[in-house]
């Protein structure tokens, strides 16, 4: 597999559509062939179950099902879109991967690593990114940002409580993972937070042409 697949991920708040698209734009300046996702989404099942898992009147969705739902999209995504794209030496720049289920499901969920490791290695054909960007900032600027985007979804309804655990999961996969993370203050004014993931997109970039 000669692709590449880079993941950014992120508590409410962080910027990720913002920095994607500057990623994109910054990724195909350089010659690559780049496509673009998101989770959950992505593919047509995919986006049906995102309309599912976010729908803001299903509040009795177990955190087994949501598990479950939020794989269910990933699996089809990994074999429609994302492993055709690297088997023909494309890039996959995506808004959310497996490390969001260990986050939000895990973390903020209560769900067994080892439930989730499972599923990694079914559903998403144990497919990990090359590089995540972990947009981190503190959980109440996030909601405060959040909040200015108009009514929430299902998740972003959640209480404070839920998602600390979910930052603290994100940060302690990047601490467990330093070679595939890179942590980016999110907390910061706009431009230096897009300026620090280009920085990190050009690092990565050539760190693979010394090694190839």
């Amino acid at each position: 597999m000669s692709g590449c697949l880079i993941s950014l991920e992120g508590g409410e708040g962080a910027g990720k559509s913002t920095v994607l698209a500057d990623l994109r734009a910054h990724i195909e300046a350089r010659g690559i062939v780049l496509r673009v996702t998101r989770e959950p989404g992505g593919t047509a099942l995919g986006e049906s179950i995102r309309d599912l898992v976010l729908d803001g009147s299903m509040q009795d969705v177990c955190a087994e099902s949501e598990l479950l739902l939020m794989f269910a999209a990933r699996a089809q995504l990994v074999r429609e879109l994302i492993r055709p794209a690297l088997e023909r030496g494309d890039w996959v720049l995506t808004d959310r991967f497996t490390d969001a289920s260990y986050a939000y499901q895990g973390g903020g969920r209560g769900q067994p690593k080892e439930r989730i490791a499972d599923l990694e290695r079914w559903a998403a054909d144990g497919l990990r990114p090359d590089l995540t960007l972990l947009l981190d900032l503190p959980v109440e600027m996030g909601r405060a940002r959040a909040d200015k985007r108009g009514v929430p979804d299902r998740i972003e309804s959640e209480q404070a409580e839920f998602f600390d655990r979910v930052r603290a999961s994100y940060r302690a996969r990047a601490e467990q993972e330093p070679g595939r993370f890179r942590i980016i203050d999110s907390s910061r004014d706009l431009t230096e937070v897009r300026d620090a993931a280009c920085a990190a997109i050009d690092q990565f970039m050539a760190a693979r042409r010394s090694a190839s």
